[in-house]
Formats: C-alpha cells, structure tokens, sequence
C-alpha cells in the first residue's frame, strides 16, 4: 500500500507522516528580550501578547493608539524542535517544512541553520529540511521584522521613485505599503484600524516522506508522496481567455498536481472519476516520479467529458449549485493501491463580456454605443447581486469558520448572487486546514459567486525586480488553488488602481514627457499578471482592475486606458458621493457609498467609559476613519469628517434624536445612521436595477460593504459581532428577484413607479399604490397590472406635479405611499414592498405608533401599532446575540419597516448558537425601535 500526504486541499486519509508546528511549545521575545511570553502557531503577535495579559483585548477603546509599540518592534517565534525529534525521524527520507502563510518579513533558521528569508504574506513556502534526520536537538525560529522599518528601509532604494509612489494614498502607518506584499487594510484604511499584525499565522507543518517500499497496509512509517499544490480548472474544449465557450462541446477536466516524494516511480498514472456520474476515466500516464528536493514535479492530465453527462453549477438564484465529488486516484505502481484524493467542484462557464455592443443591438435594443462589461453564466447574461467583503478581522489567525459561513449565509439569505473580495485584504483560503477556514467551499456550496482579486490596491506600483520575484509565485498559488472552485468568476488583478494611474499621470510632469505611470501599469497589469494568470487557467476571466475603462482588445489583451468616443460608454464605474444634499437626486447618480455607525450593541463591546457612549465623543470619533488621518497623528484629526456627515444626513432627512435619555439618544443616533445608509443604499440599487432597461444596459450592483473589520464607523451591512445592521435588511429587499421602487425627482415634481425583474423569462403580476396619512388612515389605493420582459423593468405609474400626486388636499409632510407587487416566479409567490414619503421623514407629521408587542419564548413577536403609522419599526436582539429576524408569513429575512394600524407583523428571531455567547436569550430583553423614539423617551 502506497501512502499520500495531499495538505494543499486536505483529501488524504493518511496523516502519521504530519507534524504539525502547533504541537510544539512556542515563546514569543521581542528584539531587546524585554517581552518574553509563551506562544501559539498559527497566531499573530498581539494575539499572544494579549494571551499573556501583556496588552488587553486590541479592539477595545483607544488600543489602536496605545498599542502601536506593538508594530514597531521586531519579534521572535521560537520552538524546541524535541517533540518532533522524538518522534522518530529516522524513517523518513525527505522532510519538508510548509508554512502556509508567514505575515510577513521573516527570517527562518533551524537547529541553528539559516533556511530561507521571506517577504511574501500570500505565499505557502515548502522547504526541505531532510537535515534533521541527523539532529538531536535544536529550534525552530521564526524572527519577524516590523513591516513598518522593513518599509522605510526598503523604500530608500534608488529604484523605488519613493516621492511620487508615497504621495498617493496613505491611510495612516506610512509604511511604504505598495513595496510589501502584505494586506493593504493591515496599515489602516478610510474604515479599519492599522495594527501591522506578524507572526505565523496560518497553519504550518512537518511533512515527513519515506522510501520504504515494503510498506503494508498495517505498517505504521512515514508517507511516501506530498501533493504540495493542485488544481482542478473545468473548461470546454477550445475555451480560453479570449476565446469563448461553446456551450454544447465536450467537457476538459485539467488536473495539475505538484507532487514530492522520496523515491522513484517509473511508470505512474492518474485517474479520474465523479461517482456520482458513474464516469471513470482510464489510467492517464504522467512522467517518471524520481526523488524530489528543491522543486515539486509536475503533472498534468486532461480527460474530456460529453456536455450533456454532468449538471451545470448556477448561482442559488438562477439554478441550483450541483457539486460533484471528483476521485484522483494517483497509480504509482503495479503491485500497490491507488491513493485517492477527493475534491469537490462543479461545471459551468463564465463569461466576462467586455467587447463592443453590435449594431444591431445598438439599433434594435436602444443600447448606447460603446463596450459590453458583464458577467456570463453558462451561456446567459444575468444580473450581478452583491457586496464586497473585507478582512473579517484585523487579525486573521483569529477569525474561524463559523463566523465565516455566516456572512455568507447572511449574503445569500439578502438574495446576493455575488461577493467581491476586496483587493486591499488576503487572498481567501480554501481549506480549514491550509488557510484556518474555508470561504469558497461555503460560497460553492451556498450558490454565491466570487469576484475575487489579486492583493493590490489604491497604490502605484513600481517595477522592481525584488518586487517582481515574489509576486509571480505569488500568483500562480492563488490561481491554481482556487481553480476548482465553480463560484470564482473571476480575477481582477487590483482595486481601483488604473484610474488611480490615469490621474497621477495627468497630474505630474514627468521628464521627456514619458507617461511613466501608464508604462508601468500596463507592464504589471496588462501584460505581466494578465500572462500569469491566463497561464494558470482557461475558465476563470482576468480584468486589469475593479474599476477599469475595460479593453480595445481580447487578443492582444489591450487595455482602453484613454483610448474612447465621446457619447459611448465603457468598462465598469465606482463613483460615489458623500453630501446627504444629493443622497437621493438621480441627476447625480450613480453614487454609492455613505458610512454608518455600529449598533448600541456593537458599541458596548469596546466602549470601557459611560462617558464614551455619546456620538462625538472621543473614542467614538476616533473609531471614525474616513477621512483616514494620512498620518500616525492620533486623535484622527479627520475622523470627524465622517461624523459631520452622517450628522448632516440624519439632520436632513430623518428626526433629529433628542431624547431625556442619554444613552437611548446615542442608540438613536447609531441606528438612525444605518437607516440612512440603507435608504442610500437601497435606492442607488433600485437605479442601477433599473439600467438593465435602459441604454446602458447595466447589469450588475455590488455594493460597498458586506462585513466590518471591527467595532467602528463603515459602510458594512453586518457588524463585526454577526449582527444585521438596517441595510442588510434592505438589501432583501433591493435584491429580490422582482422589486418595485418611486423614483422621484424633486427638482421637477415628477413620480415614476417601476417594477423590476432580474429574471431570464417574462413575468407578470399586479402591484398596489395606497396611500396613507400618518394616523394610518387609508386615503386611496390603485392596483397596475403588469409585464416585465427578460432582464428589465416596466413603468406602471408615471405623474407630474405634486399636487396631482397626492392625495386630494393633503399636503407632502401629512401623508405617504406604500408599495406593493406580487408575482410568480418559478412557482412561488413574490412579494415586494417599498415606501414613498414625498417629503423629508425629518419634517413629517408623526403620530405616537403605541406599538404593541407580543412575544412568545421561542422567540415569534407580533408587533402591532394601535394609533399611528411607526416608520423605520425595528427590533433589536440583546447583547451576546447573534441572528435574524424573518417575517412569519414569508419566512424572507425582515426587520425596519412601516408598521401600520390594523396590519399587524410577525418577526420570528433565529438564533445562530455557533456564534452567540447568548444562546438563550429572554424575549422581554429585545428592543423595540421606530422613528418616533428618536423625540420621545421609551
């Protein structure tokens, strides 16, 4: 019987031949030897400082500040390697060291040899260290420069052109970040702090190999092959880049596996085989294995599988995500076994369309002239749902599976077919046991595509070859690892930097008038990482960037840069605005992204003084990053930027909070800015929606931001706890598959009522326009039948003038319209409700709802108003709580919304046990929540 390690995607049943570095009892010193503490791997330095009792808890109060210290020493991990000696090394031929993940300058000595230096955080490292068949005694030490000196130092090269590279996007820790391949978020962002965590902080191991080819099933040695990387990449015959799929040809199943091992085998072979198919491939021959030391070998192997045989994977709105269960049974010899490694993934296509619109749509469809730019599934233009995900915490060695899984259920259950993983974080593992959780398995699973990026961001990057070196290893990992994943649809090679490019060309004068910027931008992002990733797959699509004017061509990859007609439209858009002003003016539009404060709750997690828990107080504004400071000055002289602004939006458009109760007025304040963001928020997705009728055609609306890094001001819809902040329930809304929205235009008094449908077949219902006054007294209702075509949207209500709208002798702040539509789609009944209120909610004639509530103790609230309309109702869950609340009739998630008299609601709140450190919650501790309790005491 012949044994396999397969640690890059955890498939093996055979694991004596690992040792795992966490066995080993580790101490963390600081340079000077002042600091000496025990240590853990996989960790990060404040982590085990905080073990210690060192520092506190890092998210907690000002700790951003007072623990700086932290970043700028240098700092040691080291391990007595006994634990593995004693092991019996004696057996193995070949050992090998992986690390996973090394955050992020370090060196590596062992038993008192030097090993390696590194400066790659997104790279496995493997290192053989067959040496230690002959030790007896020694450590394992890691030593970890500060990011931040390695960054000055290295920024002093003369190739650096360190003047104008620096001068563009500094947050806060001036730390020369585009010279480091380490997270971009790590040196603080316009809504996360800068801690500059290092250490060992994914798991690593011991690998140990052996030639004894005597080995039976019963005996107990070392494993003869490692498998340190794979990749799955399932394409149709033909299909690359530039060229398209054809959606009726055969199936390619391309495994790559990077194997080591400590003898030679001469004849070896793979076969495939999905089971649950009944598809086996025969033998595949690869090259001669010989005995492996500073490199893997390679293998590949391609068996071809007819369309029709295996179901297609589909986002969960779409379809249903197949996965299979994929056999690679690797043939060493004759006379043993096959070792078998089980992976999942699943077959579909995609599609980045980015060429010109032809004539003929231009003509028959009223598209605007110019260049395509969506997204393909399995042959269909469909419309892209989403948020984009950040870090999940400032210290990744932390953050586990659970917390993981529910965000992503969260995205899925709000009706998203799409993330984007932000190109200024990580690479996102595959593997709980690789990368310490897994989020594209969950995203494979759950139906959620994945925009995923290349770590690069809001920087200009220089061409150096220090640089260069790492970074195509670098690529070629990430692109292999996550080939098998069917949710991955594409790689974007950076956030927001071409246009970051085009300005700073624009703006600097450089000498000779050579567009250096643009030169190097098109050497990096055109020409190098664009090869290196075509090089590594065939399904997946590459983009230069998030934001990008697109290509003037497939093959050659040419990048538009400058190059367009005025009139036409191009690539893709991120713009934004941040004055309340024109939070709701379409003739600005598109905008996108306005900040929000975390809960009450979310505050009592960090806040140490009741003197902290007021809207401008130190802490709190402190915790406000956007603007950034640019600098190390602390307090963030900025910061209160951010706070003028949601004051100002919540002033303008919502009753101010003033209350009797301090801290019920602060509660207010938070809640009442997430209000604002999700109405923000929901209306520009109504808009964007919309486009998918219009010239533009548009066809996607990922939203700034799904999680939050920590407890602080941002524009995420979950809080760093788990919790549903307003948005994320507007977001249900905004993304079901049939939605109705009043798009109204002040300037000109006019109302236009529009339903939308992101499907791929026709659907038809009725949609009802009541009005209401605020004591909740019906004015007048209307009922629109209607017909959206595929991918479109129908205008049911269209009027001019405000008081042809209203109500007869009603005026703007005494009345308000609800919004209804029902639908079949896919043989269920869709529901959809929105709200119109022809003046601003800040200048309404609010009643006193008398909101009842009746709760039962598994957690089911009837709410009921007895003598007004509650605007904005809401129902917080108590602290150490983690859930959501769904609607009784429809079981969608639901919560803020217009309680009216006579029309009682039914929330029930499903607990998540796995992330709650209260699971048994009392529902006499759940709050209640409306607009009028911004002016009046509970």
């Amino acid at each position: 019987m012949i044994y396999l390690i397969l640690l890059c995607s955890l498939a093996s049943t055979a694991w004596g031949a690992i040792f795992d570095l966490s066995r080993l009892d580790w101490t963390l010193v600081n340079q000077n030897g002042s600091i000496a503490v025990p240590a853990t791997v996989p960790s990060q330095v404040h982590l085990d400082l905080a073990r210690a009792e060192v520092i506190t808890e890092p998210l907690l109060g000002i700790n951003e500040f007072t623990e700086r210290w932290v970043f700028f020493d240098n700092w040691t991990y080291t391990a007595d390697l006994r634990p593995l000696l004693d092991s019996g090394l004696n057996a193995s031929n070949q050992i090998l060291l992986i690390f996973n993940g090394l955050d992020t300058v370090a060196n590596i000595t062992l038993a008192g040899r030097p090993i390696a230096w590194v400066n790659n955080e997104f790279r496995q490292y493997t290192f053989d260290v067959s040496f230690l068949t002959g030790i007896t005694s020694g450590n394992l030490t890691v030593d970890f420069e500060s990011a931040y000196w390695y960054g000055q130092n290295i920024s002093t090269r003369p190739d650096t052109q360190q003047e104008i590279l620096d001068s563009v996007f500094e947050f806060e820790v001036p730390g020369h970040r585009q010279y480091i391949r380490k997270t971009s978020a790590d040196f603080g962002w316009d809504w996360g702090p800068a801690f500059l965590p290092s250490g060992i902080f994914k798991p690593a191991y011991f690998v140990l190999l052996s030639d004894d080819t005597h080995a039976t099933p019963s005996s107990d040695v070392s494993d003869h092959v490692f498998v340190e990387e794979s990749s799955v990449d399932i394409y149709k015959v033909g299909q690359n880049f530039s060229v398209p799929a054809n959606e009726t040809a055969d199936w390619v199943v391309n495994v790559t596996l990077a194997l080591r091992t400590a003898e030679t085998f001469s004849s070896p072979s793979i076969s495939l085989s999905f089971a649950e198919l009944n598809l086996t491939s025969p033998q595949l021959p690869i090259d001669t294995l010989s005995t492996t030391t500073e490199a893997p070998a390679w293998v590949t192997v391609l068996w071809q599988i007819p369309d029709s045989i295996p179901q297609r994977w589909y986002p969960h709105n779409l379809g249903t995500p197949k996965l299979y269960n994929l056999t690679i049974a690797l043939h060493l010899s004759d006379n043993s076994d096959p070792v078998e490694l089980n992976l999942r993934t699943g077959f579909r296509t995609v599609k980045l369309a980015q060429l010109p619109y032809s004539q003929e749509d231009i003509d028959a469809r009223g598209i605007t002239p110019g260049d395509q730019w969506h997204f393909e599934i399995n042959g269909k233009a469909f419309y892209s749902l989403g948020t984009n995900i950040i870090p999940f915490d400032p210290f990744y060695a932390r953050v586990n599976q659970d917390k993981v899984r529910w965000v992503l259920e969260s995205a899925a259950r709000s009706g998203q077919n799409m993330v984007r993983l932000w190109g200024g974080g990580i690479y996102q593992p595959n593997s709980v046991e690789t990368g310490g959780y897994d989020l594209y398995s969950v995203c494979d699973e759950l139906g959620i595509l994945v925009w995923s990026e290349f770590s690069f961001s809001d920087a200009l990057y220089p061409l150096n070859d220090f640089l260069l070196e790492s970074v195509e290893p670098e690529i070629r990992q990430n692109v292999r690892r996550l080939n098998r994943h069917p949710s991955n649809i594409q790689w974007s090679a950076g956030n927001e930097i071409e246009l970051i490019v085009l300005l700073v060309n624009a703006t600097f004068q450089v000498e000779g008038g050579t567009q250096i910027f643009v030169v190097q931008y098109v050497a990096l992002f055109q020409d190098l990482l664009y090869n290196i990733a075509t090089s590594e797959t065939h399904s997946v699509p590459y983009t230069d960037c998030s934001a990008t004017r697109g290509v003037l061509s497939l093959d050659p990859y040419t990048l538009r840069l400058f190059n367009g007609t005025e009139g036409e439209l191009y690539g893709n858009s991120e713009r934004y605005n941040y004055s309340a002003e024109y939070a709701f003016d379409y003739s600005t539009f598109p905008v996108s992204r306005f900040v929000s404060m975390p809960s009450f709750y979310g505050w009592e997690e960090v806040l140490e003084s009741p003197d902290d828990f007021s809207f401008n107080s130190t802490v709190v504004v402190s915790r406000d990053h956007h603007d950034p400071p640019g600098n190390l000055t602390w307090p963030n002289p900025n910061g209160v930027h951010g706070q003028i602004q949601m004051t100002e939006a919540v002033e303008m458009w919502l009753p101010t909070p003033s209350t009797s109760d301090s801290n019920q007025t602060f509660a207010q304040w938070c809640w009442s800015t997430q209000i604002f963001q999700s109405m923000t928020t929901t209306s520009q997705i109504a808009w964007f929606r919309r486009g998918a009728g219009q010239g533009e055609n548009n066809l996607g609306a990922v939203v700034w931001q799904l999680n939050d890094i920590w407890q602080g001001i941002s524009w995420s819809a979950i809080e760093y706890s788990g919790r549903w902040k307003v948005m994320q329930y507007g977001l249900t809304t905004a993304y079901s598959p049939v939605t109705i929205y009043p798009f109204w235009t002040a300037s000109n008094e006019t109302l236009e009522v529009i339903v939308t449908s992101d499907r791929w077949d026709s659907v038809s219902g009725s949609a009802q326009l009541t009005w209401y006054d605020w004591s909740g007294k019906m004015l007048n209702t209307s009922t629109h039948a209607f017909t959206v075509p595929t991918l479109n949207n129908s205008l049911i209500f269209s009027a001019s003038g405000l008081n042809s709208i209203l109500p007869v002798g009603q005026k703007a702040t005494d009345v308000w319209m609800l919004l209804n539509v029902t639908a079949e789609v896919d043989g269920n009944t869709i529901t959809n409700e929105q709200y119109f209120t022809p003046a601003s909610l800040a200048d309404a004639t609010l009643v006193d709802p008398k909101v009842q509530v009746n709760a039962t103790k598994d957690l089911t609230f009837t709410l009921s108003a007895l003598e007004g309309v509650a605007p904005w109702t809401w129902l917080d869950h108590p602290s150490g709580t983690v859930g959501m609340f769904v609607d009784g009739a429809t079981g969608l998630p639901s919560n803020g919304f217009y309680l009216i008299p006579g029309i009682d609601r039914t929330l029930k709140f499903i607990l998540n046990t796995d992330l709650s450190t209260n699971t048994r919650p009392d529902p006499a501790d759940f709050v209640l929540r409306s607009l009028w309790n911004n002016t009046h005491s509970e």
